[in-house]
């Protein structure tokens, strides 16, 4: 099947490209959905199958998976309602479309991949297209957060193969030329510490670019600022997980060598420092759009705390990064229909959201309260389990530096949203004031749903797949 999707999903961005009819274009796009839908329940339903040699379902990638398959469908509907108020030429269209298809091909064949030079080949695709995105609006801001995102991006992933190269001469002294994640597993405690240590050095810093993660972290602020909202949702959700999937299975590796301790004293300096940085931008930033994007490297700082802890803080961590897609998606799906009451992403621009857009002010409300890992949110849960995990691995200070952090996130945060929702715009035409259709604030009260139903009363099929995403760890 998964042979069938890549060239199904290939061919259909190809068809998008050149097409410059909209109706073929809404049906193929709705074609590709329905083959991303049916390729997850078929990974679904064969999990641990192997395909193509280099693909496998495990638990993490079927999670990771069904979270892209669930936020691509809004994606595709807020890009058509975003391409409709800027009155795109058919050309630029199918140009935004045949990248969308193309990044979302990209990233669920990442998911799988269950070699690393082969999840290194679709990073790398993965910048192409949003890079096709994150250029739509075709102006100088754009053109220069295209060719930072290429320059940084560009950067990681060299350092990235620099580090397989490493792996794959001590890899070579150990008898093998096998680079698949289980093999690597299999033969870390045999593998030379040396070699080692550098090629998780240079892999873990080159994957931190797509995670948004110190020190690589630039590359994903300007993008998804400069992407169309639609899009930036994709980047601030989904393509972050990829950078997960490229540490974590490499972590993994890492895990079951002597290396262990090491990588996790390297884990949590990176988080740390990522926390930090984010608590320094976010008590300045003005734009709403870098805000969010700030945001997202707080969390996934917070994320490889669980990672270096250790414990329940392995659960916490693929759980916490799930419903981070949700939320921050939702977000930057709002986003799109702010710019388009108040023509600004600067906060001194808005004003008075509630008056303009009811149910999109209360999108904002409770995503401020969801992504601050307020109850009822499923955040709550996931780092309450993180800040627990620190405490029993005796991470204590720590735990305090974090939390005083967080708290000045979330003043930093809370008074751009209040500013946002209730403080009057200043010199605001109501004249010339967008009305919005308050459907288009459903898909963002699923996804918030899903946070608060995933993190409070999870399925058991769902708690089963992150156990054993997380069953090579030593726990």
């Amino acid at each position: 099947m998964t042979g069938v999707y890549l060239a199904g999903a290939f061919s259909i961005s190809a068809l998008l490209f050149f097409n410059r009819k909209r109706v073929i274009n809404t049906l193929l796009v709705v074609t590709f959905l329905l083959l991303q839908i049916t390729f997850t329940v078929h990974e679904y339903l064969h999990i641990n199958t192997t395909e193509l040699r280099y693909f496998n379902a495990d638990a993490l990638g079927i999670l990771l998976l069904v979270t892209l398959s669930i936020i691509s469908i809004p994606a595709m509907y807020h890009s058509y309602v975003y391409l409709s108020t800027k009155e795109d030429n058919a050309r630029h269209t199918a140009f935004y479309f045949a990248a969308m298809v193309m990044l979302l091909t990209a990233i669920s064949a990442a998911y799988l991949a269950n070699n690393i030079a082969v999840t290194w080949i679709f990073v790398e695709l993965t910048t192409l297209s949003a890079s096709v995105l994150i250029y739509h609006r075709r102006n100088n801001r754009s053109l220069e957060g295209t060719w930072k995102y290429l320059f940084v991006c560009a950067i990681s992933i060299t350092l990235v193969f620099i580090g397989i190269l490493f792996l794959s001469f001590t890899l070579h002294q150990a008898g093998t030329d096998d680079l698949s994640f289980a093999v690597l597993i299999k033969k870390a405690p045999e593998l030379n510490q040396f070699w080692l240590r550098l090629a998780f050095i240079f892999i873990f810093t080159g994957f931190t670019a797509k995670l948004g993660l110190v020190p690589m972290y630039t590359a994903g602020i300007d993008a998804k600022d400069k992407a169309p909202s639609p899009a930036g949702a994709l980047l601030s959700s989904v393509l972050m997980n990829v950078g997960f999937v490229g540490i974590f299975r490499f972590y993994t590796v890492i895990a079951n060598s002597p290396l262990h301790t090491w990588a996790n004293h390297v884990i949590l300096i990176a988080a740390i420092l990522s926390i930090f940085v984010a608590t320094v931008y976010m008590t300045k930033v003005k734009n709403i759009k870098r805000m969010f994007a700030y945001s997202s490297i707080e969390h996934m700082g917070i994320v490889m705390l669980g990672l270096a802890a250790g414990g329940i803080g392995y659960y916490a961590a693929v759980l916490h990064i799930i419903l981070h897609a949700f939320v921050k998606s939702s977000l930057f799906f709002q986003m799109g229909q702010i710019y388009r009451i108040y023509k600004s992403k600067s906060i001194y621009d808005v004003g008075n959201y509630f008056k303009y857009n009811p149910t999109g002010s209360l999108v904002m409300l409770l995503g401020f309260f969801f992504a601050t890992a307020m109850p009822p949110s499923g955040l709550f849960i996931s780092e309450f389990l993180i800040f627990r995990s620190l405490f029993e691995a005796g991470h204590l200070a720590v735990l305090i530096m974090v939390m005083l952090f967080l708290t000045m996130i979330i003043w930093a945060f809370g008074k751009n949203i209040f500013k946002l929702l209730f403080s009057p715009a200043v010199d605001f035409k109501e004249d010339t004031l967008e009305k919005i259709n308050p459907a288009e604030s459903i898909s963002q009260f699923v996804l918030l749903g899903l946070v608060v139903w995933l993190g409070l009363n999870p399925p058991q099929e769902f708690v089963t797949l992150i156990q054993q995403s997380i069953i090579n760890l030593p726990h």
